[in-house]
């Protein structure tokens, strides 16, 4: 690794309407480096990356290309600058032979010369250790060798700054590791490499220096040798070590005696990479899966619920075998999700509060026997009462709502089925510290009167309050199970990192 530096961003500042998304951020790249940006949701990542390769034009700061400073407006600019982009979702044409991806919009108007090309994508391939043919057409190679095509491209347009936007989320352990010996490749030839990643395991594996965002500032830069890893979790979360005290929970204790987990799964794993899993739920008790964003806590719960493809496992409700592999089958066997997405998977922007309320029990009855009006007023009014949503009325469009409102509606929604068991993914996030406290508070009554909860929150100590026990993943892997005197910030942190200690 050089001491030269082949990029710097000084004092980058960027804001959105109500969101100062970048405040006085600094990112330092050295010439054959490999340099994690890591970061939670929310920390800045993507708006960082987006001013540097010219899709946000930077509110203020300077932008340097070996000691140049360069104006970057365009993605156009930034690639004619050296600086090249490959995404987790490969934006290259499938219907393409590998080679013409290599070389597309590049022949200025010239006549292309297939036999030169191929020729030319050949050797290119070959130094780079890519075992494909530059005629193959790109859609019949793997998710991993797309990956390394676009890097190819990049490569032979003479980038200098390569950014790396999550290339290992849709791969396996064998392609990572074809990858990672690529970027070492890289890495001897001088590219520098800006790393973008949730899997901390990769990070420690591959990369020499790591800078770290929170909330659109910058934390800091760091030696990968120099930042054990539980540190890094502590400064990607915000919580010093020294800080963090353990919370009690106030929890009540369902009175029930039968401890016959309400959901019981032996072996679950899905079709987004989550190694088969182990997991049980009794009543009135608030489980949660806990980790970094990326770790596979929401393919968790969606495997669960069978909004992801369910590839294994065997599943039991009440000690009885059950069969989930789509969401009505999960809803029809009293399971509630309310997803991490709410603007995705959530509500129908277009429909009112009460339309919206109503809805999934309207799926579980049939839209062949729909509510009259009154009958879906009535209900909507009960839970629009019981959370205290604030709509003008029934018929406002819920996406006329707050987000905490909207997030209320969505609550609604799946109370009204009445579910024995309800999953709540970031519930709380990006609504107001008052309702936050409010739908936690419901959460432990809900329990109180038998209901099964799980619930996910980015918020370590939102978890603490809830959760009676912890299941923690990392890497699409459950690590570890938290109860009792475990459920401390400290030994979460521990688990995630790996058991690591000072």
């Amino acid at each position: 690794m050089s001491d030269q530096t082949v990029l710097q961003m000084r004092g980058i500042y960027k804001s959105f309407p109500g969101v100062k998304a970048l405040q006085d951020v600094s990112f330092q790249l050295r010439k054959g480096e490999i340099h994690a940006l890591m970061g939670e949701n929310g920390a800045g990542k993507s708006t960082l990356i987006k001013v540097l390769t010219g899709v946000y034009t930077k509110d203020a700061g300077d932008i340097m290309i070996e000691n140049k400073t360069v104006q970057i407006h365009s993605p156009q600019e930034a690639q004619r600058a050296g600086i090249s982009t490959v995404y987790q979702e490969i934006s290259l044409c499938p219907n393409l032979s590998v080679a013409e991806n290599i070389y597309i919009g590049r022949g200025k108007g010239k006549t292309v010369s297939w036999r030169e090309m191929n020729r030319k994508a050949g050797a290119l391939l070959d130094s780079l250790g890519i075992a494909v043919k530059p005629t193959q057409q790109l859609a019949s190679c793997s998710i991993a060798v797309q990956q390394m095509v676009a890097i190819a491209r990049a490569v032979d347009m003479d980038c200098r700054v390569l950014i790396l936007d999550e290339p290992t989320s849709s791969l396996d352990e064998s392609e990572v590791e074809k990858l990672f010996g690529m970027m070492r490749d890289l890495k001897a030839r001088g590219v520098g490499i800006i790393f973008v990643t949730h899997f901390l395991d990769q990070v420690y594996e591959v990369c020499d220096r790591i800078t770290v965002l929170r909330d659109g500032k910058l934390v800091g830069e760091y030696a990968i040798a120099d930042l054990p890893r539980v540190q890094l979790v502590s400064k990607m979360l915000g919580k010093e070590l020294d800080d963090m005290a353990d919370i009690k929970n106030d929890i009540p204790v369902y009175a029930g005696k039968d401890q016959t987990p309400v959901y019981e799964v032996k072996g679950l794993c899905s079709t987004e990479g989550i190694q088969p899993f182990d997991f049980y739920i009794r009543r009135g008790e608030v489980n949660g899966f806990t980790g970094l964003l990326g770790s596979g806590r929401s393919e968790s719960v969606r495997a669960i619920f069978g909004a992801d493809r369910v590839t294994g496992g065997s599943v039991r409700m009440d000690g009885k075998p059950v069969k989930i592999t789509k969401p009505i089958d999960a809803m029809k066997h009293g399971i509630a999700y309310l997803a991490e997405d709410r603007k995705r998977d959530g509500i129908i922007g277009d429909l009112s509060a009460r339309d919206n309320i109503i809805l999934a029990l309207q799926v579980i009855t049939g839209f062949f026997k729909p509510f009259s009006k009154a009958k879906a007023t009535q209900f909507a009014e009960e839970y629009i009462k019981l959370l205290d949503i604030k709509t003008a009325s029934v018929n406002t469009p819920i996406k006329s709502l707050s987000g905490g409102n909207q997030q209320k509606v969505i609550l609604g929604r799946w109370l009204l089925t009445h579910p024995k068991y309800l999953i709540l993914d970031e519930p709380t996030r990006g609504i107001d510290i008052g309702t936050k406290i409010e739908i936690q508070k419901l959460v432990l009554k809900l329990a109180g009167e038998g209901m099964s909860v799980t619930f996910i929150s980015s918020e370590t100590d939102e978890m603490l309050r809830t959760c009676s026990r912890l299941l923690v993943m990392r890497d699409r892997k459950q690590v570890g199970e938290l109860t009792g005197d475990q459920l401390t910030q400290n030994t979460i942190m521990q688990t995630i990192a790996g058991g690591e200690t000072e």
